[in-house]
């Protein structure tokens, strides 16, 4: 699972910093009850064998009507009882299958839990057959959701009457954490694990999705046809999916396997660019763990509405409609947005679904995993520059999180399930697994993960079996790096100083660590930096206060602590600007140079900072490029003076489309009217990104002018353009625009829209229309509410008082709008 919201990328939205998941975060801090409720792995009565379903739709109720047959049987101890999970569900008849007869069984059932007496005591491994017939009714099921799965019906009707024009019809499925059992009876716990096959009956134009493959299709007498999935290995029930839609098909292939991607008609051309590097992936994960993707095929599907980022179901992952992109849109992409979430994805068929989370407590070794299959494939496809980039942005999302830091990384005290989809289960276990990787080497850390993976196939995995694998292959005991970053909650913060001692030609460091509570066990490298030379040290810091002292013939140019830049910690480090710059110049990664850049950034008017900056507009890496971009004082003329012949270049041709937007935006600031050719002509750029820039670069001359060419635009827009045009309408456009701001807010992401509030609220106060007003406010108020826990309150509340202003002498909106004011707080 991995939820889409990652970053904002304008500072007065820095509270969606708060929702930032590659995956999720929770809605509250976590604070454990007075009485502490541990949370133990569901017990196994019964064991799930294997699930056959049949099902078909009332597409008018939004119901489904399905029969089930449950192959079971007693895991340890003699039984004559089963307790099945069914949320939510009218039942039919519960049978024991006796050959070819149906022997009706006792049952109560409190629309949650079907408990059946099954008429006789069955012995540890003595196979029965259940048959159950249900109509499942997910309208009225009242289910909570999380901040990562907003929403816990299980099963979704997509527009069933076709009354939304230009959406399509679709169904499809949702069962983490335990909402298959809203859509099927089972036994909805992750310590399960069965084969399935799943009937789908549906009208004969829609395309349908399982798990498994696809083994038969039968048209049937009434316009319907019947579509039959089989998975002939185990997985859990929360790995089941449906999808049913007019999807188009592309067919791809790995090794000799399916490999096949669904998407809406529209996009159906340009599946191999959204989707096409997933072979290519399933290769690198199968050699570099050692074991072959092990499912008999892979599907990938994009669904509208989807309440999460994707779902990693077994051989059938389900992504939200932000992976449907034109080639124009991916022009200006980074790695963190879509094509990580297909790698975390795709990791998960190994880590997850292969070897599964013994219970949500371990969720871990399911989702840290995931989030660093993104890295893995970065690094390889990539580069370092990528991969450490998207390692950084995760590192500093969890660190920006306080609420996060007292949460353990396996947790049995949690008050809720969904709990533990936040920042500590994805990025922070994420880098967790990069300073294990760092500090065994990759040999051993990739031969533990193949150990693993083959000590627990087809079963359940906790952080102990992962501990212990890497202990077998590396004959090193691990239990101080599993207690300290599996079962203790926090992160070191680090304060780093530095004295050179002439006298005895000796640099010392003296490392603090101020977190207060628990001292961390910190194995690091230093690297040396002196007389032309680097020398790397290995050290252990595992003390609140240490000094280490390195004999050098000359005072370092440089001390590089945490050389490899892995630690997952937050670092004070007493360098100086002239150290940063050399660090800038010859350290090799990618958090070298950044450090320097920020450095200088937040000494922007010193000339050593100059100097850096100036050094990173030529930057290797476009990340560094845009960040000595955003570092620069462009108002000190002699820094505008050597900067803005580079940031011509930049915005003219620099070979990433985001640097030339960033660069456009810099020529901006400084008003000048020679610019404005380099605005028109990039007005003419394929980016949706350079676009906009320079149609805001434009606007702030020429407004009317502007305005001409933002009509014009409208005709293809999407993301930063789109945003660009909203804003040159709310700036200098007259209510006219009103529509199109409002039709663009509405078919919008969350983060798209939390951007747009301002340029929505301005535009609002320019129409005296009462009904648009109303339908603005509520629009921007669902928003405030929605994310609630993360400050979106305030932030709508302080546009709405703004649009108070704009409304004076209208009563009527000024009482609607402090309604909503109130309702927001």
């Amino acid at each position: 699972m991995k939820h889409i919201i990652r970053r904002s990328t304008v500072a007065c939205l820095a509270f969606v910093l708060a929702v930032n998941l590659g995956w999720a975060q929770t809605e509250k801090a976590h604070t454990a009850p007075a009485d502490i409720q541990y949370r133990a792995s569901a017990p196994k009565i019964n064991a799930l064998v294997h699930t056959k379903l049949d099902v078909k739709f009332d597409y008018a109720k939004k119901q489904l009507h399905g029969k089930a047959w449950l192959n079971l049987k007693p895991f340890a101890y003699p039984t004559d009882s089963l307790t099945l999970d069914a949320k939510g569900m009218d039942i039919a008849n519960v049978s024991l299958v006796n050959g070819k007869s149906l022997q009706k069984l006792k049952y109560t059932y409190d629309q949650q839990q079907l408990k059946i007496q099954l008429g006789k005591m069955y012995k540890p491994e003595e196979p029965y057959t259940v048959f159950i017939e249900y109509t499942a009714k997910p309208e009225e099921l009242k289910a909570k959701g999380s901040a990562a799965i907003t929403d816990a019906k299980g099963l979704y009707f997509i527009n069933p009457d076709s009354t939304v024009a230009g959406k399509p019809v679709q169904i499809w499925t949702q069962g983490e954490t335990e909402a298959s059992s809203a859509w099927f009876p089972t036994i909805d716990r992750t310590n399960q694990k069965t084969t399935s096959e799943v009937s789908i009956t549906v009208p004969s134009k829609y395309v349908t999705l399982s798990n498994g493959k696809l083994v038969s299709q039968v048209k049937n007498s009434n316009n319907t046809r019947t579509d039959t999935w089989k998975m002939d290995l185990p997985h859990s029930p929360y790995l089941f999916m449906m999808a049913v839609g007019d999807f188009k098909i592309y067919k791809d292939k790995w090794r000799d396997k399916e490999v096949s991607y669904y998407l809406e008609p529209a996009y159906a051309p340009y599946a191999k660019e959204i989707f096409g590097k997933t072979p290519e992936m399933m290769e690198f994960y199968s050699k570099l763990l050692g074991v072959d993707y092990p499912w008999n095929k892979y599907s990938q599907v994009v669904v509208r509405d989807f309440v999460s980022g994707a779902m990693e179901n077994t051989t059938a992952t389900l992504h939200g409609d932000y992976v449907q992109r034109t080639p124009r849109e991916m022009l200006d992409e980074t790695f963190s947005q879509a094509e990580s979430t297909i790698a975390h994805e795709l990791f998960h068929q190994w880590f997850g679904n292969y070897v599964t989370a013994e219970s949500w407590s371990n969720l871990t070794v399911n989702e840290s995993f995931a989030n660093y299959g993104e890295y893995l494939w970065a690094e390889h496809k990539y580069g370092k520059d990528v991969a450490d980039e998207h390692n950084y942005e995760d590192l500093t999302n969890y660190l920006s999180s306080e609420k996060d830091a007292n949460k353990k990384l396996v947790r049995f005290d949690y008050d809720d399930k969904e709990e533990v989809f936040d920042l500590v289960s994805y990025q922070k276990g994420g880098r967790i697994l990069h300073m294990l990787r760092n500090y065994l080497g990759d040999d051993v850390f990739f031969k533990g993960l193949n150990l693993y993976l083959k000590q627990n196939a087809f079963k359940n995995g906790e952080a102990h079996q992962l501990r212990l694998a890497m202990e077998e292959v590396s004959g090193k005991d691990l239990n101080w790096f599993f207690n300290q970053w599996y079962f203790q909650a926090g992160h070191p913060n680090l304060d780093i100083s530095y004295n050179w001692d002439e006298a005895t030609k000796t640099e010392k460091i003296t490392i603090k660590q101020t977190q207060g509570g628990q001292v961390f066990t910190l194995p690091m490298a230093v690297d040396v930096y002196a007389g032309g030379q680097k020398k790397r040290y290995q050290i252990v810091v595992n003390k609140a206060e240490q000094t280490f002292s390195f004999p050098s013939a000359v005072k370092p140019n440089l001390v590089n602590v945490d050389a490899d830049k892995v630690l997952l910690a937050e670092k004070n480090d007493h360098k100086s600007l002239s150290e940063f710059a050399f660090q800038y110049a010859n350290a090799p990664l990618y958090r070298d140079r950044l450090e320097a850049v920020l450095a200088a950034g937040a000494q922007k008017k010193d000339p050593q900072a100059v100097k850096i900056l100036l050094a990173g507009l030529n930057d290797k890496f476009y990340g560094i490029r845009i960040a000595s971009l955003q570092g620069l004082d462009l108002t000190q003329p002699s820094v505008a003076a050597a900067a803005f012949p580079i940031i011509e270049k930049l915005a003219v041709s620099d070979p990433n489309t985001l640097v030339q937007a960033q660069a456009l935006a810099a020529l901006a600031s400084r008003n000048s009217a020679a610019d404005l050719p380099i605005f028109k002509k990039s007005l003419e750029s394929k980016s949706y990104a350079v676009q906009g820039a320079a149609l805001m670069g434009l606007a702030l001359q020429q407004p009317e002018e502007s305005l001409t060419i933002a009509r014009v635009l409208e005709k293809d827009n999407r993301k930063a353009l789109t945003e660009a045009i909203v804003n040159v309408y709310a700036k200098f456009g007259t209510d006219k625009e009103l529509p199109f701001v409002k039709e663009k807010f509405e078919a919008a992401g969350t983060n798209e829209q939390v951007q747009l509030i301002p340029a929505y609220i301005n535009i609002l106060g320019k129409t005296n229309d009462p009904k648009m007003i109303r339908e603005g406010v509520d629009a921007v108020k669902a928003i405030g509410l929605k994310y609630k826990a993360y400050g979106a309150n305030s932030f709508v509340s302080n546009f709405l008082t703004q649009l108070k202003q704009q409304k004076q002498g209208d009563q009527a909106s000024l009482t609607y709008i402090d309604e909503a004011i109130k309702e927001l707080r």
